[in-house]
């Protein structure tokens, strides 16, 4: 990893899906106060459990950071109550806007929807993230996802919300600098929490791959050395080495760590390059 790569590693967040308390605490053990955790809303949690995570997250001396899935609330007024809770049970402060799976169960048929109902102003959850694909979206096209893009920002920005962009997960680093690139060239210079996966084992990564249709990626992996390493492990830092070295053109990144192989192993591979990066810095 260059030395480019170490200063851009210096600040992260970390994803999660359904830690458990033992993990919280261990994370506890190992990152700074106040970075920044994802929680993950998947169909078999429900919100009372994901309330639960973000307030021992709080505890542990982190900052929770919720998905809200905008297709899941029944009703404004159910909206309204889990909002509450996570603020006064967890001080939750950001939250991650998405649609979601499935057709809408209630009045909310995406993450606009959300930002626009003014819940989360009213709620003084006031840094949302919205979601980025630099592989694309295997629903939805190009353009509409940048038009969507550009609606979020505007009706973020018009109602007084700090807006960052969280991406899919991608293995390709040439992929990602794309996407980044044609979002800086359309006008939108948002910070963006760049998703890659932490070390994780290559049969691990393709079962993700496959399940969330990040296809380009996929024929990454499955292409030259890689398919004869099935049985290794692989990391970031190709992703991490590219966008250190063109931060003067893509702008405010920082690298947004999925924990496919386990939340505690990925928090240790970010803490220490973290603390690679501030030693260099400190020399």
């Amino acid at each position: 990893m260059t030395a480019g790569a170490d200063s851009f590693t210096r600040v992260f967040s970390l994803e999660a899906t359904r830690p458990t308390a033992a993990e919280i605490a261990a994370l506890a053990g190992i990152l700074p106060r106040g970075t920044r955790l994802f929680l993950s809303a998947v169909p078999a949690q429900d919100f009372e459990q994901h309330v639960k995570l973000a307030a021992l997250a709080r505890q542990a001396g982190l900052e929770p950071v919720a998905h809200l899935p905008a297709r899941r609330f029944v009703s404004a007024a159910q909206f309204n109550q889990v909002l509450a809770r996570f603020r006064g049970e967890a001080d939750l402060r950001a939250a991650l806007v998405i649609a979601g799976d499935g057709a809408p169960q209630g009045p909310f048929a995406d993450a606009l929807a959300l930002i626009r109902s003014g819940a989360l102003q009213r709620a003084d959850i006031l840094d949302i993230g919205v979601t980025g694909y630099p592989e694309g979206h295997p629903q939805i096209t190009d353009d509409r996802l940048a038009a969507a893009m550009h609606d979020k920002i505007a009706e973020g920005h018009g109602s007084g919300l700090k807006l960052q962009i969280v991406s899919q997960f991608s293995f390709a680093p040439g992929r990602i600098l794309h996407w980044l690139r044609v979002l800086r060239a359309q006008g939108v210079l948002l910070p963006v929490r760049v998703g890659m996966a932490g070390p994780t084992s290559i049969p691990a990564l393709l079962r993700f791959a496959k399940r969330c249709g990040v296809n380009g990626s996929l024929r990454g992996l499955m292409s030259g050395a890689a398919a004869g390493l099935l049985t290794g492990s692989v990391g970031p830092g190709r992703i991490i080495d590219a966008l250190a070295a063109a931060r003067d053109e893509i702008g405010d990144v920082a690298p947004h760590y999925f924990s496919f192989g386990g939340v505690v192993e990925t928090a240790r591979y970010a803490h220490e390059k973290a603390a690679i990066a501030d030693a260099v810095t400190a020399s």
